[in-house]
């Protein structure tokens, strides 16, 4: 699907997957609808279209239609500016013409206007906009984000659901007791009858509209399967409350089921209650990634003035000044001052980094101590924060392999249980004797009780959810749910060099000055800062000269290093090459550690005046802290681990020795990368790639499991399947054991959702009962019922406590 073209519709009421199945194939029924697809766990509809104007409204009517919602936000705002009713007009054509907007109504008398939009689509800042654009304006409060209004009816929805089931509660207590304890008191069949009527009619009256809606499109769900058993029983029980005689004369007597009936929907509305409070658990760690970045930013001017605007109305270029204990409301650079920042949010490392003058800082971090300004370089989506939170909730509405049994499972389950139920009648009827239309009628009710499609389709989804989240918050973006499965199977893993295995940058390791003197150090670093080369350049961060002498005469020579006179003396920065040609002999003491250094795999920069050697210094790409202990880690589990670099052979050895990894490749270019991966893949070998450069984007793109160091390039993390945010090869073996517990943790629910039903379904239908005598109740059934999806999300939840 393409970004530009796509829409998110957030959806109330899809429970399961069978529901996001329904929502789907719907879907594919609204004319001009390129591509949609619907996310279980990220609760909205993915629809691709060109036309969104025309196709958006269709599309939410269709769902509504089919017994869902869509979430949408009614609000009226004043427009300013209108003098007449042709201005009314205008006014409602141009908020109506905005994708997004399912409906708009001015009311010039009142100078007012009543919209109804998607959240997740358009905001009341760019209504204001469009409104602004034909000489009118829109008067709105500070903008909610589209998450947090959908955040808040969430919420709200939860509230009403809560009120119901109480209600429904406080109601269904009194036919309880009196059902099973005071039966034969005078007209306690009518008490229960006017007692259970609300609980049916009203507080579960949801479940009969949607099993409606259903049928009209030849569908059914599992509101079907609750307005069938408790609409039959409630309607049953009527019939026996007003016409007692009927049953009477055949000598049999007729029992009521009131309290079955209202039961059922009281603890079915418990158990899409506490369903919903523990599904809104799993995405506690989406919900901390937004909460991360402010509403409010302060703006300076070169004035010194400050101005606080909201967040979204940064724009690139921007001045922003930053206080002590302040989030940095997007990504840009340090302009002015220096402080320490908290990354652990997005990086998962503890410990505060420095930033100072030309640092990055990013959107989500809080500063800690000092106050400093910086320019706005990345807003809105474009930020690393958004970049994550669209990575989570991609990977939360991907489906794992196994979901797609689960699929076709869930696509037949209601019409089967349906006949299931109806057979069970037929079998009492003719098998259970006089009271056989009862008893069956009974079990009839208790089938349809007890199964449940919602286990079945919370099982993959929800472990997906909150694994997911758990590795977005120590710094592990997964991409889709298939990678998971996948990285259980690893038993191969390629590292690139440069960047993974080590830092990606030179650094000073060594030092030996023969001659330090009082101005050679500034001398050395007014030489190196006027050459561009990456071992000058980190020789001119590591003497940290505050101040820079004037050299004359200043020479790059190509191959070997600089040269250039100060107070009348020449001077040489470069390396061994560069000390022949000038013809200066470095010494024995020189000599020595120039082949210590250089077996080590380290670059040597000679400083000399035309005389002799007054220093040496040691560069290299430092191998990170973490990356042997990663190795040997990954060893541990019979994983092979593979280092590819286009360095050269020695550098290439000296690092695989240092590392332990189990082979190399030196001087590789990107096709032999990927030429390598095909190799261990045709030896059977399950592969993951991990590198950080554009050139590592083919090898990345043909392993099994791609994964991107996060401070590489984009292109790498585009194409990668995971993304280790910190760039710290620990997060590797950690990601594999996460996968693992996410896979276990589906398979226990599909095991337990499976098993509830292929047991539940049999003893409702009262195949115990010619053995033992033991009949299922349906209130029982309910219970289970209920409990079942709840069983599955706590389930999930336990991944929580994973520690990484």
């Amino acid at each position: 699907m393409k970004n530009d073209n796509l829409f998110y519709l957030p959806l109330e009421g899809v429970e399961s997957e069978h529901c996001a199945l329904i929502v789907d194939k719907g879907l594919t029924q609204v004319s001009g609808v390129l591509e949609h697809k619907v996310e279980l766990n990220n609760r909205r509809a993915v629809i691709s279209t060109e036309n969104a104007l025309a196709v958006l409204p269709v599309a939410v009517d269709k769902i509504r239609d089919l017994g869902y919602d869509v979430s949408s936000v009614k609000e009226t705002f004043p427009v300013t500016g209108m003098t007449c009713a042709s201005c009314a007009i205008s006014t409602e054509s141009i908020i109506k013409s905005q994708p997004g907007v399912l409906s708009a109504e001015v009311n010039f008398a009142s100078a007012t206007v009543k919209v109804e939009y998607l959240p997740g689509v358009i905001t009341p800042e760019q209504m204001k906009a469009a409104v602004q654009s034909i000489g009118y304006d829109l008067v709105t409060d500070a903008p909610e984000a589209g998450n947090e209004v959908i955040e808040k009816l969430e919420k709200e929805r939860y509230k009403s659901l809560r009120k119901k089931t109480v209600l429904a509660g406080i109601f269904t207590l009194p036919v309880v007791i009196i059902g099973m304890f005071f039966m034969d008191i005078p007209y306690a069949n009518y008490i229960m009858w006017l007692l259970s009527t609300p609980v049916i009619v009203w507080f579960g009256k949801l479940f009969f509209i949607n099993a409606v809606k259903q049928a009209k499109h030849r569908s059914a769900n599992m509101d079907t399967l609750v307005a069938l058993s408790t609409g039959i029983a409630y309607v049953f029980s009527v019939f026996n409350t007003i016409f007692p005689e009927f049953w009477h004369s055949r000598g049999i007597h007729g029992h009521v089921y009131f309290e079955a009936a209202a039961v059922v929907i009281s603890f079915i509305l418990l158990g899409k209650m506490l369903e919903e409070k523990a599904k809104g658990n799993t995405s506690s760690a989406l919900r901390k990634l937004m909460g991360l970045q402010p509403k409010t930013v302060t703006l300076t001017d070169e004035q010194g003035g400050e101005k606080e605007i909201p967040v979204s109305m940064i724009q690139q270029g921007d001045t922003i000044l930053v206080r002590p204990g302040d989030k940095i409301a997007v990504d840009g650079a340090v302009a002015g001052g220096s402080s320490r920042i908290d990354e652990s949010m997005i990086t998962g490392e503890p410990v505060p980094v420095k930033k100072e003058r030309g640092s990055k800082v990013f959107a989500g971090t809080i500063n800690q101590s000092g106050s400093f300004k910086m320019i706005a370089e990345k807003v809105g989506k474009d930020t690393l924060l958004s970049q994550i939170i669209k990575a989570v909730q991609d990977a939360q509405g991907s489906k794992a392999p196994v979901q797609k049994l689960v699929d076709k499972v869930a696509a037949v389950f209601v019409p089967v249980v349906i006949v299931i139920a109806v057979l069970s009648l037929i079998a009492w009827i003719i098998l259970g004797g006089e009271n056989g239309f009862t008893q069956g009628l009974l079990a009839m009710v208790t089938v349809l009780v007890i199964a449940c499609p919602c286990a079945l389709g919370l099982a993959t989804p929800t472990a997906i959810m909150v694994g997911v989240g758990k590795a977005a918050e120590n710094g592990i973006l997964i991409r889709d749910a298939e990678s998971l499965e996948t990285a259980l199977k690893i038993d191969a893993v390629v590292l690139d060099k440069t960047g993974t295995i080590t830092e990606g940058r030179p650094s000073v390791t060594d030092v030996v000055w023969f001659d330090k003197g009082v101005m050679n150090d500034l001398i050395l670093a007014s030489l190196e800062s006027r050459s561009e080369h990456p071992l000058a350049v980190e020789i001119t961060r590591f003497l940290k000269a505050h101040h820079r002498i004037e050299i004359t005469g200043f020479e790059s020579i190509t191959g070997f290093g600089v040269s250039g006179v100060y107070d009348g003396k020449t001077y040489y920065a470069g390396n061994h090459k560069l000390m022949k040609k000038v013809g200066i002999n470095p010494g024995e003491e020189a000599g020595v550690k120039f082949d210590i250094w250089s077996s080590q795999a380290k670059s040597v920069v000679f400083f000399s005046d035309n005389k002799n050697v007054l220093g040496m210094f040691a560069v290299t790409d430092v191998i990170k802290p973490t990356s042997k202990e990663a190795i040997k880690n990954l060893k541990s589990r019979n994983i092979e681990v593979w280092m590819l670099t286009g360095d050269n052979r020695g550098t290439a050895s000296y690092v695989a020795r240092e590392t332990g990894v189990t082979g190399y490749k030196a001087e590789a270019l990107p096709s032999d990368k990927a030429l390598f991966i095909k190799e261990l893949q045709s030896r059977g070998k399950v592969v993951a790639m991990v590198g950080d450069g554009i050139n590592d984007s083919n090898a990345l793109a043909e392993a099994d499991v791609s994964i991107a160091m996060g401070k590489g390039s984009d292109i790498a993390m585009d194409v990668a399947k995971m993304t280790i945010i910190s760039s710290d090869l620990m997060k590797i073996p950690r990601a594999i054991t996460l996968s693992g517990k996410i896979v276990a943790t589906v398979k226990q629910n599909l095991f337990w959702a499976f098993i509830y039903n292929i047991i539940g379904i049999p003893v409702a239908a009262g195949i115990l009962y010619p053995f033992t005598g033991f009949l299922l109740d349906p209130m029982i059934a309910g219970a289970a019922m209920a409990l079942s999806s709840v069983s599955v999300v706590t389930n999930s939840l336990k991944l929580k406590l994973t520690k990484m």
